[in-house]
């Protein structure tokens, strides 16, 4: 009976997150980000022959991460500026 109730308690969380996911686009963004870096990192680490540590790789791979959103979103902010 009480994996039961957590099941359903786990149900219920997880449809609130989907629920709140239009309020709260930062902490979603954020997660799909760091999920995406773990594709990325070993791509780093590989592509520089162990010069660098995988916390370095990590780095990069967010830095890379971050400067392609931003110049996403400014390339949106130039040509629809309306929206904004």
């Amino acid at each position: 009976m009480k994996t039961q109730n957590s099941y359903t308690q786990l149900i219920e969380d997880i449809a609130a997150i989907f629920s709140d996911w239009r309020q709260q686009k930062l902490p979603l963004s954020l997660f799909l980000g760091m999920c995406f870096n773990l594709i990325i990192a070993p791509v780093v680490y590989a592509a520089t022959d162990e010069q660098f540590s995988r916390t370095q790789a990590w780095a990069l791979g967010l830095l890379g991460l971050a400067t392609l959103s931003l110049s996403i979103y400014l390339f949106f902010v130039m040509f629809v500026p309306e929206k904004f």
